[in-house]
């Protein structure tokens, strides 16, 4: 009892957090981010797609949190793999530089700057534009503009909702639903294997992930004070 009420003192703020964005996730209010998630889902395929020698002709997204990458060339396998696992681990990321350390206006500002790099050289139709350059521009100004607390709340934020979409998704689109045409399905098509089976893979690996990240990222305390400390002026 001591132990869960030590946790709960030392987490308070970001047990509030999930428990709000669970409890919000399926909701008008949060379709931004779920949409953000779509990005990062999509933005992975297409990072790796680079980082293996392929090219990215086009990434879209749409407002019905749909989303695709149309590449050329590149490890077809890792790319279509870097889409769930890929996303959740930029969210793992934030979360974790968000409650250990202080960088938070870099790191929004450099995720700000890399969002409007992607509108401008492979988003070609209006929604997916216009959702990208408002993004990555109103990420741009959090950066300058607003106080370290709220770009750590911001990063919290953006971590906190990779890491409920992923396995979510996962089991929604590979596993409940393995007829549709998810990456499981096309990886069971072009490797082998069962759209279940990728999907079960995936999905252990995101609760791993998941678990680590809490494990080694939480520390003692999550808290953002409430109130700067008082300063004695002579």
């Amino acid at each position: 009892m001591r132990a869960a009420a030590r946790f709960v003192k030392g987490h308070w703020q970001l047990l509030c957090l999930t428990l709000a964005i669970a409890a919000l996730w399926q909701t008008p209010a949060l379709l931004p981010l779920r949409i953000l998630t779509v990005f990062l889902h999509e933005l992975s395929h297409a990072a790796m797609t680079l980082l293996t020698g392929g090219d990215v002709v086009s990434l879209t997204i749409d407002p019905y949190e749909g989303g695709r990458v149309v590449s050329r060339g590149g490890s077809r396998f890792l790319t279509l793999t870097a889409g769930y696992s890929g996303s959740l681990m930029i969210g793992s990321a934030l979360f974790v530089i968000a409650l250990r350390t202080d960088w938070d206006r870099k790191v929004l500002a450099v995720f700000g700057a890399i969002t409007l790099a992607v509108a401008a050289f492979y988003v070609r139709d209006l929604f997916a534009l216009g959702f990208t350059l408002a993004t990555g521009a109103l990420m741009l100004a959090a950066s300058r503009y607003l106080s370290l607390n709220i770009n750590d709340m911001i990063l919290r934020v953006i971590g906190v909702s990779s890491m409920i979409y992923a396995p979510l998704d996962i089991w929604d689109d590979t596993i409940a639903r393995s007829y549709l045409r998810s990456d499981a399905r096309m990886m069971a098509e072009e490797f082998g294997g069962a759209t279940m089976l990728w999907g079960g893979i995936w999905l252990a690996i995101s609760l791993g992930v998941i678990w680590l990240t809490l494990r080694h990222g939480l520390g003692r305390t999550s808290n953002i004070p409430l109130r700067s400390p008082v300063r004695m002026l002579r």
